[in-house]
């Protein structure tokens, strides 16, 4: 999907896990009355419905009723280093989920690592086969590194098995967050071109360690940490990127206030920021 014509902040998506705490109908209606251009769901925004009784068609149907723009959808984690017929799971749940982002008009669906642990080798072979189920659905499938990951825990080691992967519809996810976590933040993704580059998640970081083995739930609204907007969002207009920007920002203090109130300063402060970065 083509967005040249779009600037950034027209292009801007609520991700679920910043709002976990809402069912799906709420957190779309939030979204919308907030003023986001889109949003980014998770696996667990289609599995809770269903839990809750509601068959995939029902969950489309509320989907679109919303109005509300479907960014990227995440499958479930673990494919990085699945075997045998768990990996044949995965890929079967990826094939779902594609099927339901083509059903919604949306071209991007992402992963991240999982628990599991594998060789880079495994994960190429892995993504390579997530990149054909992709394919075969029309959408592009974009993988993440993550600083509190154990394997695929840095930018260099992302593009190592991207070149591994050599796939034309697989590329990388981009975090402001992971990427200040790592020591790549501001400019520090410069060298990545931008076809690489399928879609791209922001909050900010704070300016205190991350605990070790503690969940990265401490992330902040733009603008209230560490990270050098004015380079991260001039770099991404230099690079052409054409995408959503995900802003994924779980923090536990989230579900003590209004959820309004939340999305709204969030989606405030970016627009502010690429105001401020010609963005």
């Amino acid at each position: 999907m083509n967005h040249e014509s779009r600037p950034m902040r027209d292009r801007l998506a609520l991700h679920h896990w910043t709002l976990d705490h809402l069912p799906l109908a709420d957190f779309l209606r939030v979204a919308r009355d907030t003023g986001w251009n889109g949003v980014e769901l998770r696996r667990s925004s289609f599995t809770k419905c269903y839990d809750a009784g509601m068959t995939n068609a029902q969950v489309l149907d509320l989907i679109r009723a919303s109005g509300v723009k479907v960014a990227v959808i995440g499958t479930e984690y673990g494919l990085y280093f699945a075997k045998g017929a768990e990996r044949e799971r995965l890929l079967k749940v990826l094939d779902e989920t594609c099927a339901n982002a083509a059903a919604l008009g949306c071209d991007m669906v992402m992963c991240a690592e999982g628990p599991r642990k594998g060789t880079l080798s495994e994960v190429a072979d892995n993504l390579r086969a997530g990149g054909d189920v992709c394919k075969r659905h029309n959408v592009r499938f974009a993988f993440e590194f993550s600083s509190t990951a154990a394997i695929m825990n840095s930018l260099a080691v992302a593009r190592e098995v991207l070149a591994q992967i050599g796939h034309p519809s697989v590329g990388l996810l981009l975090d402001a967050y992971h990427l200040e976590r790592t020591g790549g933040g501001g400019r520090g993704f410069a060298d990545v071109p931008a076809r690489e580059i399928f879609a791209f998640q922001f909050s900010d970081v704070p300016p205190t360690p991350l605990v070790p083995g503690a969940p990265p739930n401490d992330r902040l609204v733009p603008g209230r940490g560490v990270v050098r907007w004015r380079e991260v969002f001039q770099l991404l207009d230099e690079k052409g990127f054409e995408g959503y920007l995900s802003y994924e920002a779980p923090n536990a203090g989230h579900a003590k206030r209004p959820p309004e109130e939340v999305a709204r300063e969030g989606v405030d402060a970016t627009r502010a920021l690429l105001a401020q970065a010609g963005g």
